[in-house]
């Protein structure tokens, strides 16, 4: 399951922020030119380039296991992950981005699913000069494999694939962003129309490079199954604190501290509640 902080799998070590791949505008001199002769002038620079609208990034990064919203997707074993961006100068954009994952199969509803693989779209840009940013649009994660017997026969369980609809906004180094389920999602059924709103910072540390991390949201969820509801099973709030070290060239490594309430009737996967504190190192590199 995946920011503003996200926000595409190969092993590598290394990106969670990324960096625009946008082509370099220096102007350079004519290479048929000759050096100017005594007293007649100099040589004419060649005109500049202009500068593509069109910019790709990719980011790869091997964490000690998947956190989404405070849940661990990967029962604390390792995860690797990684991803494409596309993004114009006018503000759209499109994006996959994938991870291993457990849960699924952990929870005994699902098998042959050990990816997750989002792809998002959406339009950014900044109200005037007001310096506030918005970001608005879609993204689908999708968990191939297939129903167990178990999950076959577990009323409240239904296809994990979601469809969310998402909006943002941003002042400096403060989000806040909600996102809403336009289909049933996770797996948890009749829970289209529920919600998962967040708060983040991503606060500058002077010019060490270091970025502290903080976060709180609040996943809400809707609807109910045989006359029990989805919010008394499913609802929780999680936070996280952490920081990231980042390099100009791409590299970041980090740690963050993760907490939920999730409750174990809702939550608990091979004995274990998959919201319970938990510490999460990771290495990363965008390209």
């Amino acid at each position: 399951m995946r920011k503003s902080l996200l926000s595409l799998a190969v092993l590598s070590a290394l990106s969670v922020p990324t960096v625009s791949m946008a082509e370099e505008d220096a102007a350079t001199l004519d290479k048929h030119s000759h050096p100017a002769e005594k007293g007649v002038g100099t040589a004419t620079p060649a005109p500049a380039e202009p500068t593509s609208p069109h910019t790709f990034t990719y980011n790869v990064g091997l964490f000690s296991q998947y956190i989404f919203r405070g849940l661990t997707q990967t029962d604390h074993k390792p995860a690797i992950q990684g991803g494409v961006d596309y993004s114009h100068a006018s503000g759209l954009y499109l994006g996959t981005w994938a991870s291993n994952i457990s849960w699924l199969e952990d929870g005994g509803n699902f098998e042959g699913s050990s990816l997750e693989l989002d792809v998002y779209g959406g339009y950014r840009n900044t109200i005037g000069d007001t310096g506030i940013g918005y970001d608005v649009g879609l993204l689908n994660y999708i968990y191939p494999g297939s129903k167990t017997t178990a999950g076959r026969a577990n009323a409240g369980f239904t296809d994990p694939y979601t469809l969310e609809a998402y909006g943002a906004l941003s002042y400096k180094w403060l989000q806040a962003k909600v996102s809403y389920g336009i289909t049933d999602i996770f797996g948890a059924q009749n829970s289209d129309g529920s919600y998962y709103a967040e708060l983040n910072a991503n606060i500058p540390v002077g010019e060490t490079g270091i970025t502290a991390n903080l976060h709180y949201g609040y996943q809400d969820f809707k609807g109910s199954v045989g006359g029990v509801s989805n919010d008394k099973l499913y609802t929780y709030n999680d936070w996280k604190i952490g920081a990231t070290k980042s390099w100009s060239n791409g590299v970041n490594v980090g740690a963050f501290y993760t907490g939920t309430d999730a409750k174990k009737i809702g939550y608990t996967y091979l004995g274990n509640n998959i919201g319970d504190d938990t510490l999460t190192v990771f290495v990363q590199k965008t390209f």
